[in-house]
């Protein structure tokens, strides 16, 4: 199943609820899981973002529709990446000419 990195800024109605933070994530996780999907990790970070999660889901179309959901709640803003782990890496980089 492809994996997914999530980087979460908590807007500003997310920083003054932020103890509803642990809800929100386990509210997070239900609808990952609601949508075929995993909930590898959470973590709470420094530096320019937030909170990163890493997800593994179906498809493109599922992390778009969970990336949307999940921003229409107004607490965090996201963005989201494909994440390749090490066997898709190697056959990447295999199959270049």
């Amino acid at each position: 199943m492809p994996s997914y990195i999530v980087l979460a800024d908590y807007t500003d109605q997310g920083i003054r609820n932020v103890k509803d933070s642990p809800k929100r994530a386990d509210a997070f996780e239900a609808a990952v899981k609601a949508n075929g999907g995993a909930l590898k990790d959470l973590y709470l970070v420094l530096g320019d973002h937030d909170l990163v999660a890493v997800v593994e889901l179906p498809n493109d179309e599922t992390a778009a529709k969970l990336a949307l959901a999940t921003a229409s709640l107004g607490n965090v803003r996201t963005t989201t990446m494909r994440a390749f782990n090490r066997d898709e890496f190697r056959k990447i980089i295999a199959s270049l000419p």
